[in-house]
């Protein structure tokens, strides 16, 4: 048997296998994942790219170990939701490292930071006077957490006594040029009135639309395809 086709064959248990092994892991945003898991990953990733061109190691040995990697954090996250100390030892705390406009020296030695990068990720956030800062919050995941001085945080509708109207979620009724007909059942809403709103606009061709949604102000936005513009129909005129 050619070796590349050894390759090639052992690439595709690689691949399926990696996917059925990862998506058993569960969902998680790469922002979230704390060192740990980072090195996880890595090493899953080694071993499954050794299964895929190593051809002198045995597949179900290098299938077999890839699986006791990803069965482990598993069961450390199980046992990280059923148990405080477990999950303290695993994903860390948060460390504190500025507490009512004074930086805590002695935290950001302990979590090996220097200013220059307390500064550069308090610059990211918007602040650029320390003095601002009620509470700074290093997370297990790598994530600054600001909490600014009341006197310094912006204002809100809540603040001023003033009503505000339910904004939630928009609604997409066409992705790609496909009318999601599920979306317009949902909102009890017929492709009729749908084509209506879009003839406001002069748009007689659905398969030119990149998106439509609808937001729950009555307001329909559409982006076609290309350089072409988007528009905003109001549905409530």
């Amino acid at each position: 048997m050619s070796i590349i086709f050894v390759v090639v064959i052992r690439s595709f248990i690689a691949f399926f296998s990696l996917l059925i092994l990862v998506r058993l892991m569960g969902k998680q945003q790469v922002a979230e994942l704390t060192f740990f898991d980072y090195v996880v990953g890595i090493t899953i990733g080694s071993i499954a790219s050794t299964l895929s061109v190593q051809v002198n190691q045995n597949t179900t040995a290098t299938l077999a170990g890839m699986t006791v990697w990803i069965a482990l954090p598993l069961l450390l996250g199980y046992l990280c939701v059923h148990n405080v100390w477990i999950r303290k030892v695993v994903e860390g705390e948060a460390t504190v490292v500025i507490e009512n406009g004074k930086i805590l020296e002695k935290n950001l030695r302990k979590i090996r930071l220097t200013i220059d990068d307390l500064i550069s990720e308090l610059r990211t956030q918007g602040v650029f006077n320390i003095s601002d800062v009620e509470f700074a919050l290093f997370e297990s995941n790598g994530k600054l957490s600001i909490q600014k001085k009341s006197q310094k945080q912006p204002l809100t509708p809540s603040d001023l006594n003033v009503s505000t109207q339910y904004d939630g979620l928009p609604t997409n009724l066409i992705e790609d040029g496909v009318i999601l007909t599920s979306a317009l059942r949902s909102l009890n809403l017929s492709k009729a009135w749908l084509q209506y709103q879009l003839n406001k606009q002069n748009i007689q061709d659905i398969n030119q639309i990149s998106l439509a949604q609808l937001d729950t102000k009555g307001n329909l936005y559409v982006d076609l395809k290309g350089d072409q513009p988007y528009f905003i129909i109001s549905t409530t005129q």
